[in-house]
């Protein structure tokens, strides 16, 4: 195995990993059906939010059939040959999108592969290299057929899941339901297919390095492999989110983060590998437009509880946040939630990069 992969001694995970029995599940179908009480879920999510700033949704109403057409697309994709894959290469010019194989995380390659769109195109405000820059990139039908089709069906169905979700965490910040909605009119949401090899040395590596996402929410899909991992509040430790049947994995991004003044914290979380078996993930990032400026939400700052946040145009952030990931300069230049803290307020942790 190539030296660029191998994580540093800290970073390697153990194996076993222990297991994350307490992850809380909440049942969705009593918000969808009318038949329970809003509220309630509300309180259920600001407990999983608060404990472990990562819980599972059952009952959300995504098709099984919608579900197995996307995961049968990403096997599909991948199985592709490398010369099929590199016709829609992720590139300097479009750093948002497109087929990827060498992502690194904190200078250390991660062993996966990606492929990734907007379901909607965003229209950059301000940005002089914008049409090209959120220009998706496709295959010929031909190449792979219903391909489109069917990422885009899938990306539809977890739009209303994270709208759905989003009322639950306006509810439990005692904000309106659709306090939050305004900022989703012309999303710069993706999706992203993953792919994770097996691997020859999988206590050395990992198919996602340590990581906090900088939107505003996830909304994963894994296989039965199993692999995700995250850092345990309460003590720190790795735990692995075993996989559920007919369920989703959810975790709030940095920006519902700020919105909520460190109420709600991001936590960190990556993938591991094994040397057995391939392992599929289909993670939707729901982000915000691209002129949203980023900022403690009005109705949860005071006078006893000041604003812990300089606010941040997204768009910018997050474009100049992937050009530095393909360049490899994460770090050098203002990337970061962390850096956009008021400093009374920032945390020695947090001057590490994620």
């Amino acid at each position: 195995m190539d030296d660029v992969f191998v994580q540093p001694p800290e970073n390697r995970p153990n194996v076993p990993v222990v297991e994350a029995t307490t992850i809380p599940v909440i049942d969705l179908s009593p918000l969808r059906t009318k038949t329970g009480s809003p509220d309630v879920l509300a309180s259920k999510l600001r407990e999983a939010i608060q404990d472990w700033g990562f819980f599972v949704v059952t009952g959300h109403g995504v098709p099984k059939e919608t579900v197995a057409r996307a995961v049968q697309g990403s096997r599909a994709f991948f199985a592709l040959s490398a010369e099929e894959k590199e016709a829609v290469r992720r590139t300097e010019e479009s750093p948002m999108v497109g087929y990827y194989d060498a992502e690194y995380n904190r200078n250390v390659r991660d062993w996966k592969e990606i492929f990734e769109f907007f379901p909607t195109e965003p229209r950059p405000v301000g940005a002089a290299d914008g049409a090209q820059l959120c220009k998706n990139k496709w295959l010929c039908d031909d190449d792979l057929p219903d391909f489109r089709d069917t990422l885009m069906e899938y990306a539809k169905a977890m739009e209303e899941l994270a709208f759905m979700l989003l009322e639950l965490i306006s509810r439990s910040l005692n904000l309106s339901p659709h306090r939050l909605h305004g900022f989703f009119r012309d999303q710069t949401t993706i999706l992203r297919i993953n792919h994770y090899p097996p691997c020859p040395k999988p206590n050395l590596t990992l198919g996602s390095g340590c990581h906090k996402d900088c939107g505003a929410l996830t909304i994963l899909y894994q296989d039965d492999v199993g692999g995700l991992d995250v850092r345990r509040r309460s003590d720190g430790e790795w735990v692995r989110v075993n996989p559920v049947q007919d369920s989703f994995v959810v975790n709030i991004g940095e920006i519902i983060q700020v919105w909520s003044n460190d109420k709600y914290e991001s936590v960190e979380h990556r993938a591991s590998v094994n040397s057995e078996k391939e392992r599929f993930s289909i993670p939707y990032f729901f982000n915000p437009s691209w002129s949203t400026v980023v900022e403690p939400l009005k109705e949860i700052v005071s006078k006893e509880d000041p604003s812990r946040y300089n606010g941040y145009n997204w768009g910018e952030f997050y474009s100049t946040r992937r050009k530095a990931i393909l360049r490899k300069q994460v770090g050098q230049i203002k990337t970061q939630t962390a850096q956009f803290k008021k400093q009374p307020h920032l945390q020695k942790s947090e001057l590490m990069f994620s």
